[in-house]
């Protein structure tokens, strides 16, 4: 699906910050939008919360620097941190090349899935929360 110039995928859940999630049974799989990762430009350096580190919905969660801006990266679910993309420790341009498969964040171990998901917004939601902020 996309909008304007920017790839939204379907299966996903969003932020109105720009996060995404891939729930796959109680786990969630945790990246920035493609939307974001273009806005951010040139992205140099990720810090991303501890393995065995509990996060909140919507909470900060780590930053995204990028040699425009630094912004922070707020927590689609809550639950347990049980994977980092060890990748993006050398590599944190693979955001921008690949948001949504290479450039994931982490990974949460998820504690209130189906009260914290009426909170996210589908793919259509997100497409309308970008126009409704005269995203170009």
């Amino acid at each position: 699906m996309k909008y304007k110039k920017y790839e939204i995928q379907e299966d996903l859940l969003y932020t109105k910050e720009h996060e995404w999630a891939k729930v796959s049974g109680h786990n969630a799989r945790i990246g920035i939008s493609d939307y974001a990762a273009k806005t951010l430009n040139d992205i140099v350096y990720v810090t991303l919360p501890k393995i065995g580190q509990t996060v909140k919905q919507f909470e900060v969660i780590g930053t995204i620097e990028s040699v425009k801006a630094v912004s922070e990266i707020y927590s689609p679910f809550s639950g347990k941190v049980i994977q980092l993309n060890q990748q993006l420790e050398s590599h944190p341009e693979l955001i921008n090349k690949s948001p949504y498969v290479e450039g994931w964040l982490l990974e949460v171990e998820l504690s209130s899935y189906e009260q914290e998901k009426k909170n996210l917004l589908t793919a259509e939601e997100y497409i309308k929360h970008l126009e409704s902020t005269q995203i170009q």
